[in-house]
């Protein structure tokens, strides 16, 4: 029998949400372009990069993105590449506050 909760966890789109504020610019600059390459290597896209975000409610950090991925594992396994490392080390070094959430798209009941 086909396990339809499954499939669904197993084939829906994984969104990265990810805020923080940069520390260093001119550092952090070498930063989207190699994390973007990783990104679009895993078939993930950028949807939202965004240093003047409102916060309507909170505190918004000064960048505001969020990242699709075709699913959680393509995406786990994106972050936890040993390029993606080295690229993270950049972020780690010019940015703080930093909050990354994987979070599945909304599937109606």
């Amino acid at each position: 029998m086909l396990n339809i909760k499954y499939l669904i966890q197993r084939f829906m789109k994984a969104y990265y949400i990810i805020s923080y504020d940069i520390d260093d610019m001119e550092a952090f600059r070498q930063y989207p372009p190699q994390a973007g390459a990783l990104i679009n290597e895993y078939g993930g896209e950028v949807l939202v990069s965004d240093t003047d975000a409102i916060a309507v409610e909170g505190h918004a950090k000064q960048m505001n993105a969020i990242v699709v991925f075709p699913g959680k594992e393509a995406a786990l396994a994106c972050y936890h590449d040993a390029r993606y490392r080295e690229v993270m080390k950049i972020r780690h070094n010019s940015t703080s506050n930093c909050n990354m959430i994987l979070a599945s798209a909304f599937v109606a009941q």
